[in-house]
């Protein structure tokens, strides 16, 4: 398999498939690459100027390569029949159902993708796990894969986790801290190592075996929602005492040992692969009897909800008690900047609590619509109460809508809490926003994004995460 003659194809057109792909092809100009998923919409937006996903300089990527070398397509079967690299690149939800449900992965997806490249191949191919999956999954591919009918197939399995952040994954794939590359045949990991080293120096890509590939994903989200969950449960101990959690984060952030990333104190961290992996970590190690260990993990995902919680409760108890028929204004839906990415989303949960409270909400998110908005609270509700009920679903209709600016959605309301840290926030006009909202006029704001000494000239009654 010489370099110019590599054909890939890759299944999922996600969050991972989808930029992932489009880079490669645009580094690597002469081998073709073809993005396949079933989900037909998905696919015609991927071949729109209206992707399916928002990332900042994604749009720009995709164009370059899109008809070139790049493609979009449903047809599954025929892709994997002419490809040489097929990464596997689809969900895996933490299961909601029988054993393992609320902890362990559903591998649902990638067992049907598994079988689908053993009916579908002819010749020799290196299959890519590209999903977060738990340790020990290759070891299910492969004996799916040995299932092939056709007697000039055969496979090597190669663990390949991704380690983007969504609203830099343009930024981090064209310049990554590393790539991981995990397998038990050498010249599997050389060949995918190869496609990489078109742009990625040679001391970023660390190969190891299978095992320690799989367990470094889940590992390294661990590890990170950790260091968040640390810093929010100090948050909680400086409101109480009147320190400042920012300042605390600067000091302890000049240790080298310990260093300042990951210690912005904030509503809670969301997002596709935190709360998956870790959760996955702890039923893993339940599994294998480290009880232990398991509850040391778990503890990160308490704490986690435990700010969620802690946030909206101090709105209602600030707001004298009663947030009932009051006008909130929600700055960001998304879980994060710079990406329409919703999935476990802080906001989700704190909107949660303020209906339940009968407050209605007016949203603002540059990149989320009121569907979406809509459909991630009643998923919510079916989660946690097995249906959404006629009470639910009407206090979603009439308690919930969207406004076209922050401005618009603070226009009469009662109090603004600001949930995603859109850079947009803070050039708000907050002399007129003041002036459109009832008095007392609270601020709550959950990134300790803005400039609570201006806002408190401006009039507003500001309360921050970690701030006296």
């Amino acid at each position: 398999m010489s370099p110019n003659s590599i054909k890939i194809c890759c299944i999922g057109a996600g969050y991972v498939g989808g930029p992932t792909m489009a880079m490669i092809a645009k580094q690597c100009p002469d081998i073709e690459v073809n993005v396949v998923d079933i989900n037909e919409a998905r696919i015609a937006a991927w071949n729109s100027d209206s992707l399916p996903i928002y990332e900042p300089g994604l749009q720009e990527v995709v164009q370059e390569a899109r008809g070139r070398n790049l493609h979009f397509t449903t047809e599954v079967s025929e892709s994997i029949e002419k490809s040489d690299v097929i990464f596997i690149s689809v969900n895996t939800p933490t299961k909601t159902f029988g054993i393992g449900a609320g902890r362990a992965a559903n591998l649902e997806f990638v067992e049907k993708c598994a079988r689908q490249i053993a009916e579908s191949s002819h010749s020799h191919k290196i299959v890519v796990e590209k999903s977060t999956l738990p340790v020990r999954t290759a070891e299910a591919v492969k004996r799916i894969l040995q299932s092939a009918t056709n007697p000039n197939a055969s496979f090597d399995v190669l663990s390949n986790p991704e380690f983007l952040a969504e609203g830099t994954a343009v930024k981090d794939l064209l310049n990554p801290d590393r790539v991981l590359i995990g397998g038990e045949c050498p010249d599997a990991i050389e060949k995918l190592a190869g496609i990489y080293g078109r742009w990625v120096d040679a001391e970023r890509i660390l190969k190891t075996n299978l095992w320690s590939s799989e367990l470094s994903k889940l590992t390294a989200n661990a590890f990170l929602a950790q260091r968040v969950s640390s810093i929010n449960a100090i948050s909680a101990l400086c409101e109480a005492t009147g320190a400042d959690v920012d300042e605390v984060a600067n000091a302890i952030g000049t240790d080298s040992r310990i260093g300042p990333k990951f210690l912005k104190s904030s509503v809670g961290f969301g997002g596709s692969c935190f709360q998956k992996d870790i959760l996955n970590l702890v039923y893993l190690c339940e599994h294998f009897g480290l009880h232990e260990v398991a509850a040391y993990w778990e503890q990160v995902i308490i704490m986690n909800d435990y700010q969620k919680r802690r946030f909206s409760t101090r709105i209602v108890h600030t707001m004298f008690n009663t947030v009932s028929d009051k006008r909130i204004a929600v700055w960001g839906f998304a879980f994060k900047k710079d990406t329409n990415d919703t999935r476990e989303s802080a906001a989700i949960y704190v909107c949660r609590d303020l209906l339940e409270e009968r407050a209605r909400l007016t949203i603002y998110d540059p990149q989320v619509k009121l569907e979406h908005i809509k459909r991630d609270l009643e998923y919510l509700m079916v989660n946690e109460f097995g249906e959404l009920s006629e009470h639910h679903r009407k206090l979603i209709d009439s308690n919930v809508e969207v406004a076209s600016s922050a401005e618009a959605a603070a226009s009469g309301a009662h109090a603004i809490a600001v949930l995603t840290e859109w850079d947009e926030f803070k050039e708000v006009d907050f002399d007129a926003v003041y002036q459109a909202m009832k008095k007392p006029a609270f601020l709550f704001d959950g990134r300790n994004l803005l400039d609570r000494e201006k806002l408190a000239q401006n009039g507003f009654e500001v309360h921050a995460i970690g701030k006296p």
